[in-house]
């Protein structure tokens, strides 16, 4: 899912976010706001795993 995509449909896919990801916060959802590097970056602090693995994961996001 490419920055456009994630931003113009952040409302549909913050349930999804918060379930597939339960370590994020509250917090960490609403400071990505749709912004794919934030996200990316908070998938790596609460995980543990490298960029382009994170990347990845957001890539296969679904709303």
């Amino acid at each position: 899912m490419n920055k456009d995509e994630l931003k113009g449909n952040w409302n549909q896919l913050k349930g999804n976010v918060r379930k597939q990801w339960g370590k994020l916060t509250d917090s960490d959802v609403e400071e990505a706001s749709g912004d794919r590097d934030i996200l990316v970056g908070k998938l790596q602090e609460r995980y543990g795993i490298a960029k382009a693995e994170a990347e990845k994961q957001v890539d296969s996001l679904r709303a």
